[in-house]
């Protein structure tokens, strides 16, 4: 199951709110049938996260992130990770000027507010781990100098789910980095029949001026947004909630790494963006459920003979919130 939509209860024309919901309305333009996505990126964003994309080729991954930088006024980079492609070429690297005899920094695709890191896995973990200081501390070093990284800053890396030769894990340490780890499927029919009538009327997936697509929000409304987020109330009993489900999953016998703290202030960080995107301002166990598997699946590692039996960290997970008790 993926992320269904937030609430779509009507908010005032000032509220920031407003402005995110109709960011989401004009990605909608060019995509189709992935709204779940759309607000699992605008949740990442409100968070300060980080999105893994995992879905077959052809479902508008990568106009999905070039539609929401354009709607939010942004600035978006893709990277096709590849074997042989060098740490430097991510973070940037110091080129040699003959004219003033010096090295001068010259930044690289990481410097942006929208990254989209296609086919992350294709790349080697020595690639892979220059992400994790930018992730994590929002800046990179090269040749020992910390450069800041702008804010927002979010990567959105994709990987294929179906093709595993010529490809590399994410270690555990990175795919902990993501915030949300979401799936785009293949359109239902009616929104497939729709995608293929668009493109026999000209749509261009290249042309996003063609599409109509336009800013409809900025960085002022995203950060009155995410002030608006920390406001939202999150009870005690919330909290141990998230806590008992967390340690749940390190019980599950199938589980030979559970979900760790990092993994429960993530999940109460996204069920406040939830709650806030469904026009509430106190979190409910509904919240924290609906947001779980996006924000968890990524976080479980199970042990071998589990995989080979087919267990699913999406099933446990699903087995682990009947199990827990929710509280009052």
């Amino acid at each position: 199951m993926t992320l269904p939509p937030a609430s779509a209860a009507p908010p005032k024309p000032s509220d920031p709110r407003s402005a995110l919901l109709a960011v989401r309305a004009e990605v909608a333009k060019a995509v189709v049938g992935q709204d779940a996505v759309v607000t699992g990126l605008m949740i990442a964003l409100l968070c300060r996260g980080h999105v893994l994309l995992e879905g077959v080729p052809g479902t508008a991954k990568t106009l999905l992130v070039r539609a929401l930088a354009r709607s939010l006024a942004v600035d978006s980079k893709r990277v096709q990770f590849t074997p042989d492609l060098m740490p430097g070429d991510v973070t940037g690297s110091l080129v040699y000027d003959a004219r003033s005899a010096e090295f001068t920094f010259r930044p690289g695709p990481a410097f942006t507010n929208l990254l989209l890191a296609d086919e992350i896995n294709r790349t080697p973990p020595k690639t892979q781990a220059a992400l994790l200081e930018a992730m994590e501390e929002r800046q990179v070093s090269v040749d020992g100098a910390p450069r800041a990284l702008p804010d927002p800053f979010l990567v959105a890396a994709t990987q294929n789910p179906v093709e595993y030769e010529g490809t590399y894990p994410l270690p555990e340490a990175q795919l902990d980095r993501f915030l949300l780890k979401l799936t785009m499927p293949v359109p239902e029919r009616t929104a497939e029949i729709d995608i293929v009538l668009r493109h026999a009327a000209g749509f261009d997936p290249h042309d996003l001026d063609a599409a109509g697509i336009g800013p409809v929000a900025d960085l002022r409304a995203l950060e009155d947004a995410r002030r608006s987020v920390s406001t939202v109330t999150v009870a005690p009993e919330i909290a141990g909630y998230v806590v008992d489900l967390a340690r749940a999953t390190r019980q599950v016998p199938s589980v030979q790494l559970g979900v760790s703290p990092r993994g429960s202030t993530a999940l109460l960080a996204t069920a406040r963006a939830w709650a806030w995107l469904s026009a509430r301002d106190f979190v409910t166990p509904d919240d924290v459920k609906v947001i779980a598997k996006p924000t968890w699946r990524h976080r479980l590692q199970l042990r071998a003979e589990a995989e080979l039996e087919g267990t699913s960290a999406d099933g446990i997970l699903d087995s682990v919130l009947s199990a827990v008790p929710v509280p009052r």
